[in-house]
Formats: structure tokens, C-alpha cells, sequence
């Protein structure tokens, strides 16, 4: 044979070759990434002749459902929310011209009832009409309803609730939330509404410098490396000077050699820049990534639909322990760091649960269209930041703050409560109107302090008010709600 016709004959088949490796990576292996994408309609299209399930809070409140539209051929399933703006966080949305969103994204093969390819294939084969299966979430309608109220009355902000021994989320509140019904009709101006980003779920998404909770964090640091115990004390004057700049207390008060409870309780600036110092940078940094910061959170929502928090550059890229940082102020939870309501929430579950960091789920079971719990939430730890015994201390100073300290606002009556305030500056801050008198405002907490069932964290963009005024009722009301409905 010809040797230019072998060499074209061995040509052709190479191509062939490559083009059915090519579709069958497409067709076979890559077939989940093409349906994510949102570009491919045809999954969602399928999906309107599919009754998609239900999502459901934790005491059966129907979050949201599909109706029926037309007979026959043209028989489609639509989804509704019953409840508009209460669960458009976290839950989001599900329609076919405008995608889905958020839990419903996340969830989508199991409220379409999509076990597997070829589960798919043999109900077209048998023609049985496959059904989605319904999901029951972790949510607590009650006190979503009394943190989202909270919320708008203060402002913007977001409030998360967690179980710290297992990681169940109980509430997930944003503000400005959106009513998940009108998607279909006004999701570009949603879209477009750069004042109240409704479709930006702040809880996950909205990044904060996290003040004063962040000395939680550093006095982690400092316990578990041994730097301090709770007995040490540090000289903690009105100011330090620190990478050339003052650093102050709170009217620049002179509090002397003090320990770890009064500093924490009293959120003494210059005692916890200190400390940050003598933890130095590798270990607060290491200390960080064990409670979650620089990781994209362990939530069952898409992954680009949640930030990291930690300390951000110029370009908006993470820093690590070997990048330049103003140490100090970092440990007091400023400089350039920034944390989601997440996040913070899953410092206070962390130390709430003996050390232990519970993967946080919204989800709970699911449930087929026969009644069955086919799947059912089981709880894993993300990580261990601090010892059981570090938990402890921490808890120890954490109640002073709420007994005795900046967070009095946060008491229950009748119940221990541990917690932290945070007043984060953020003069000349563009989405508050660039005014010099704006604060991020938080508490972080949990109750009871003795057998804690619930963390939270509350925070409130925009305010002239510290945490304690606005942020620490918040985290009083929802826990109360949570704790009463028990």
C-alpha cells in the first residue's frame, strides 16, 4: 500500500478516534457539568413536565411547591412560594427562562427525583413518570419570621442560627430579601438594584470586616498555643503604637495589666493588638483556618454562590501567612479582614460545641413521593479549631461580656448566655453613602452558655449604633424564639 495512503488512512482514524473520546466525555462523563450550566436550558425545560418536590421547613410549613398548568401534552408544573420574601434566602429560586438559584440549585437532583442517568433512562423505558422527591429543611419559621423583622427595622444585615452539635441551620435571614414569585417578571431589575442587592444573600455572600468577634479568634490563638492562660496578664495602656500608627481603647482609657475575661469582656483593643503580636502571624493564621476561614464554607449551597472569609489583597485575592498584614489590628478583627455572618457563626458554634466545628446544612431528609425518608442528614465534623478545655475558657470570658460587659443587651432571662459584640469603622464606606460615622455592627453568641442548643451570629451594615445596641436584641430574640419553641 501506498505509504502517503497509510499515513492518511492512520490520520483519519486518530481524528476519529479523538472525536469519539471527545463525545463521549461530553455525553457520558461531563453530562452533570453541561446541566449546571446555565446556558443549557434543555434540563430545565424537561424539568417543568416533572412535579418538582417540595421544600418544606422543619415543622411542615410548605416553603415552596409546584402547581400543575395545562392538560395533556401541554401539562407543565410551575413553582410557587408561598411565603414570598421570608425564605427567598436561602431556599432561591427555579424557573426555566430564569434558572435556578441557591438551595434549589443545589438540591435540584433530588427534588427532581434524578437518582442516576440511568435511573432516568429506564423510567422513559417502563414510561413511569418520575416525580420529584420533597426535602424537609432544618429551618425554624418562627424565628426566620423574627429575624428577617428584626432586620428591617434596623437596616440591612443578616442573622444565621446554628445547632452546634450538629450543624443544623435554623435560620438564615437576609435583608433585603426578595420575593422569589416575581423572579420571572422582575429578575433584571433585581439584578440591576445596586442599592439593595435583593438577590445577594448577605449571610453567605456579604463580606465584613468583623470587629471586635474576631478577639474570640485571637484569644483562641493565644489559649491553644500556649502564648496565654486565662490568668496571664497583659499591660493594656489607652494607645499603643503600632506599624507606626496609634492603636486605641474606647476613649483611650488606661486599663493596666489586666487578664484574658476582663479584656474580652471589657473588647480591650490595645491587650488583644498585643496578643496578636505574641501569637504572631503563623499561628493566628493557622488558628483562622481551623474555624473555616480561606475555605469556601461546607453549606449545601453552590459553591460560587458563597464567599471566603479571611484577609483580602488589592485584588481581591486571599492573603496567607507569608503576605504582609498589620498584625495588630488584624487581631482585633480590622485591617483588611473580612468574614461573612457564616462565618462568624460558625466561630460561636464551634466554641459552643466543646471545640468541635459541625458541617453546617440547611437541609435535614428526604422524603419520596411514596412518604419514604429515602436520605436523612447526618452530622460530620468539619474540623476541631480549639481543645475542649480552650472551648471552655472561652465560654468562661464569653459570658462576661453578656453578664457584665458590651453585650448586655444579649440577656435572656432565666438562661446563661455567651457572647461577643463587634463594632466594626467603616468610614467613608461607598454602599453606606461614604459618611465618616458608619459601623458594621455584630454579636455572635450562644445559649444557654451551660448546655448551648443554639449559636448566632447578627450583623448590621450602615449603622451609627454599636452591636450592642442593634445587633445583640436581634441575637436575644431569635435565641428566645428558638429556645421557647423547644
Amino acid at each position: 500500500m501506498n505509504r502517503q495512503i497509510v499515513k492518511l488512512f492512520a490520520f483519519i482514524v486518530v481524528l476519529f478516534g479523538v472525536l469519539v473520546g471527545f463525545t463521549s466525555y461530553w455525553s457520558v462523563f461531563d453530562a452533570k457539568a453541561l446541566k449546571q450550566k446555565e446556558a443549557n436550558k434543555r434540563p430545565l425545560l424537561e424539568q417543568q413536565q416533572i412535579r418538582r418536590g417540595r421544600i418544606l421547613a422543619a415543622d411542615g410549613t410548605v416553603i415552596a411547591k409546584s402547581v400543575a398548568k395545562g392538560h395533556g401534552d401541554s401539562l407543565r408544573f410551575v413553582r410557587r412560594y408561598p411565603h414570598g420574601s421570608l425564605y427567598g434566602h436561602p431556599i432561591g429560586y427555579s424557573f426555566v427562562r430564569q434558572g435556578d438559584s441557591e438551595f434549589e440549585q443545589f438540591h435540584n437532583a433530588q427534588l427532581i427525583g434524578e437518582e442516576s442517568e440511568f435511573g432516568s433512562i429506564l423510567d422513559e423505558l417502563t414510561g413511569r413518570n418520575r416525580e420529584g422527591n420533597d426535602i424537609v429543611t432544618n429551618i425554624d419559621p418562627a424565628a426566620q419570621r423574627v429575624a428577617l423583622s428584626d432586620l428591617e427595622e434596623q437596616g440591612f444585615g443578616a442573622v444565621v442560627a446554628i445547632v452546634p452539635s450538629t450543624g443544623e441551620i435554623k435560620v438564615m435571614a437576609s435583608n433585603k430579601s426578595y420575593n422569589p414569585n416575581l423572579v420571572p417578571y422582575r429578575l433584571s431589575k433585581m439584578n440591576t438594584n445596586n442599592v439593595e442587592t435583593p438577590l445577594l444573600n448577605r449571610a453567605t455572600q456579604g463580606l465584613y470586616p468583623p470587629g471586635s468577634t474576631f478577639k474570640v479568634v485571637t484569644a483562641a490563638a493565644g489559649l491553644e498555643s500556649g502564648v496565654i492562660t486565662p490568668e496571664t496578664t497583659i499591660d493594656a495602656p489607652g494607645t499603643i503604637i503600632d506599624e507606626g500608627h496609634e492603636l486605641n481603647n474606647d476613649f483611650d482609657k488606661d486599663w493596666g495589666s489586666i487578664p484574658l475575661d476582663t479584656a474580652l469582656t471589657n473588647s480591650v483593643n490595645t491587650w488583644f493588638g498585643q496578643l496578636g503580636q505574641k501569637v504572631g502571624q503563623d499561628g493566628l493564621f493557622e488558628t483562622m483556618q481551623k474555624f473555616g476561614f480561606n475555605s469556601t464554607p461546607a453549606i449545601d449551597l453552590p459553591a460560587d454562590e458563597v464567599e471566603k472569609s479571611g484577609v483580602y489583597g488589592e485584588n481581591r485575592e486571599l492573603l496567607t501567612k507569608d503576605d504582609p498584614v498589620d498584625l495588630a489590628r488584624m487581631a482585633i478583627g480590622q485591617e483588611r479582614l473580612l468574614a461573612t455572618p457564616l462565618q462568624i457563626a460558625e466561630v460561636a458554634a464551634a466554641v459552643a460545641n466543646h471545640g468541635k466545628l459541625m458541617k453546617p446544612q440547611i437541609w435535614n431528609r428526604v422524603v419520596d413521593s411514596d412518604g419514604r425518608v429515602v436520605d436523612r442528614l447526618d452530622p460530620s465534623v468539619y474540623s476541631q479549631p480549639v481543645s475542649a478545655k480552650t472551648a471552655e475558657q472561652l465560654t468562661t470570658a464569653m459570658e462576661g461580656v453578656v453578664n457584665e460587659g458590651t453585650g448586655t443587651n444579649a440577656e435572656i432571662p432565666g438562661v446563661p448566655v455567651a457572647g461577643k459584640t463587634g463594632t466594626a469603622e467603616t468610614p467613608g464606606n461607598a454602599a453606606c453613602g461614604g459618611g465618616l460615622e458608619e459601623n458594621q455592627a455584630w454579636f455572635m453568641g450562644f445559649a444557654p452558655a451551660n448546655e448551648p442548643k443554639i449559636a448566632i451570629a447578627a450583623t448590621v451594615e450602615c449603622t451609627e449604633q454599636f452591636g450592642n445596641d442593634v445587633a445583640a436584641p436581634i441575637f436575644r430574640n431569635v435565641a428566645e424564639t428558638i429556645l421557647n419553641g423547644e
